[in-house]
C-alpha cells in the first residue's frame, strides 16, 4: 500500500491480485481494517471496487480528500483516481 501514490486509490480486488491472491479480496479488507496493529500504512487508499468507503473507518473520506481525491456522492471517482499498477 505504500506504494500507492498520494491521489490515488486501489481496491481490494487489486491488492489481492497483485500479492498472488486473486479470489481473497474479503481477506485483504480484513487483514486491512486491524493494519494499525502492525505499523502505519496508507489504507485510506484503498477501497471497493466501486469506489465505496469502508463503513468502520470514520476518517476515510477526510483523509482522501486531503490527498485531493475527488467524490461522487458517496464513493470515490474512481476513473479519475484508481491507480494503474
Amino acid at each position: 500500500m505504500e506504494e500507492i501514490p498520494a491521489g490515488r486509490v486501489a481496491s481490494y480486488g487489486q491488492i489481492a491480485r497483485l500479492i498472488g491472491l486473486p479470489a481473497h479480496s474479503r481477506l485483504v479488507g480484513r487483514v486491512l481494517s486491524q493494519a494499525e496493529l502492525y505499523g502505519d500504512y496508507p489504507c485510506n487508499r484503498v477501497v471497493n471496487h466501486s469506489g465505496a468507503l469502508a463503513a468502520s473507518f470514520a476518517a476515510h473520506r477526510k483523509l482522501l480528500e486531503a490527498e485531493g481525491v475527488e467524490f461522487r456522492g458517496e464513493r470515490v471517482c474512481m476513473k479519475k483516481h484508481r491507480w494503474e499498477c
